[in-house]
């Protein structure tokens, strides 16, 4: 095992003060100043919320549109299983290294400073951009012709006042906002297989009669074999959106109780979720809506166009619409909270890093780090911008945006993994040492990286098919802008790349074993419901 002394920014250690003793005073200095207030439950069910969003409700009768209901199911089961081992993958990491914004710190650690900083200002431009402040604005027209600037300025002030106190109450609202998701899913799935046994008066049975008619794939943009095949890789870049919020689970670790032991059993059970959640729903949507039904991708990006709504109107039930397009509209408002909490945290691992101005790293007596609310909340009126024109449209390029940083921060998060599991061998150190591992687990860096990779550099082939520029640009300015960023702090900062034997591990273990965390205290009273969430 080798002595490693890489003493990267501002990880600050104090190792050896006495000859044959070992103490770590801090691990990270600086992470101190951020409390620890989100239990179990609130990692967990923030995990729910950031997998079931928008794109369940609303964008994945565009999806059914474009790849049937096989094609569609294929496309979102190959993406929750790279997001699956992904966040594996994350995991690992994450119970080694718990700290806010995990993916910034964790490259500093493991990769080069100059990776950090590049996925660290990618990931902060992408936040200044509130694509979710517009989808709010879209979910309101859906009941009013009221100016979306109005809906856009109340949404501001309520992001801003949730995340003016302490993390604590976005833990709250989250955890409120999943239960109201996992009601309506549950909903829409009971009434859907109802729908489709023919259990409302005056409607056929429909089983898997528009697996039949009009087909189980579609054919997208040409005819075909060839139309089908484009479905299915269009339908991709729509999934990795969709389940984009899942790596929240891991950027509040450094805020999060007994992260080592919380941020694993969140990861793991995400795939089953997906499974029993977002798959469940996506097929039953399947059976009670055709393909090629025109009203399912109207544009609109409120209610009026998801299948659900469109299946229960032809159904003749009226009230579902509104109740969809309510709880949709808090996915967005959810979303457009942890836009304002994953800049604050990023701008705070930043300055951590010494990749920020220092200023960023006050918090208040809550532990809450609000010069970097501020500021990312005074990028928060650039929603406005999109009043002049269509916002569905403004909202479908940053879609294109938001999930090409999402695959880059997927590969980071895998580069991490793998250069963990190398530094683990050359140190001799072995996979059993971790804090949180499963078996097999490494290689699921490598498989996740490379499938990212991939979907990272295919998501905007169907521009190749039929030019479009505004599509080219935001679905591939992310690439170009990360290797400026890089580039930029590799030669300012002169960074190196950093030797798996140069890795630091040791320090990591020994806070591991000079830190351990509590046992699980036994349920009691309402918290035997935990089931719902854990």
């Amino acid at each position: 095992m080798k002595n490693t002394e890489n003493k990267v920014a501002t990880f600050e250690y104090n190792v050896g003060i006495e000859e044959g003793s070992v103490e770590v005073v801090e691990v990270f200095k600086e992470e101190q100043r951020l409390e620890k207030r989100l239990e179990q439950r609130h990692i967990q069910m923030i995990a729910l919320v950031g997998v079931i969003g928008t794109g369940l409700f609303l964008s994945s009768g565009s999806s059914l549109q474009k790849a049937g209901p096989l094609g569609m199911l294929l496309s979102y089961l190959t993406i929750a299983i790279i997001v699956s081992l992904n966040q594996l993958a994350m995991a690992e990491t994450a119970a080694l290294m718990p700290s806010t914004a995990s993916s910034i710190r964790q490259a500093q650690h493991f990769i080069d400073p100059a990776m950090s900083f590049a996925y660290g200002w990618l990931q902060m431009w992408s936040i200044i951009v509130p694509s979710e402040l517009v989808a709010t604005a879209v979910i309101v027209s859906y009941w009013t012709d009221l100016s979306s600037g109005i809906w856009l300025t109340v949404f501001i002030v309520l992001s801003v006042l949730s995340n003016c106190w302490s993390v604590r109450v976005y833990g709250e609202l989250e955890f409120f906002f999943a239960i109201l998701k996992i009601l309506l899913i549950l909903g829409l799935i009971l009434a859907g297989l109802v729908l489709d046994l023919g259990g409302v008066p005056g409607q056929p049975r429909l089983g898997f009669h528009y697996w039949k008619d009009p087909g189980v794939f579609a054919s997208f943009m040409k005819p075909g074999s060839a139309g089908k095949a484009i479905g299915f890789f269009s339908v991709l870049n729509s999934a990795v959106y969709s389940f984009g919020g899942v790596q929240n689970i891991a950027y509040l670790s450094g805020e999060t109780k007994n992260p080592r032991r919380n941020i694993p059993k969140a990861a793991k059970r995400i795939l089953y979720r997906v499974v029993s959640f977002y798959m469940i729903t996506l097929f039953i949507m399947s059976l009670i809506v055709p393909y090629n039904d025109p009203r399912i991708s109207n544009g609109s990006g409120n209610a009026s166009g998801s299948p659900f709504v469109v299946a229960f109107e032809q159904a003749g039930i009226k009230a579902l619409p509104s109740i969809v397009n309510a709880i949709v509209l808090t996915s967005a408002w959810s979303a457009a909270n942890t836009g304002l909490v994953a800049g604050s945290r990023t701008l705070f691992s930043l300055a951590n890093n010494g990749q920020a101005p220092k200023i960023f790293l006050r918090t208040n007596k809550r532990g809450l780090p609000w010069v970097g609310t501020i500021v990312t909340a005074l990028f928060m009126p650039l929603s406005y911008m999109t009043l002049g024109s269509s916002s569905s449209i403004v909202f479908g390029y940053l879609v294109n945006v938001t999930s090409s940083i999402l695959l880059i921060n997927w590969i980071l998060i895998s580069a991490i993994h793998y250069r963990l599991n190398r530094a683990l061998e050359v140190q001799g150190y072995s996979r059993s040492d971790l804090p949180f591992h499963i078996r097999g687990g490494k290689a699921l860096g490598l498989i996740s990286g490379i499938s990212s990779s991939l979907l990272l550099l295919i998501g905007g082939f169907t521009i190749f098919i039929k030019w479009d520029t505004a599509d080219f640009v935001s679905a591939y300015v992310t690439i170009p802008l990360f290797v400026g960023f890089f580039t930029f702090w590799k030669l300012f900062k002169k960074t190196k790349w950093i030797r798996y034997e140069d890795i630091d591990l040791k320090s990591l273990f020994q806070d591991v074993e000079l830190n351990p965390e509590p046992p699980e205290e036994p349920l009691r009273g309402w918290k035997r419901l935990q089931f719902l969430w854990a």
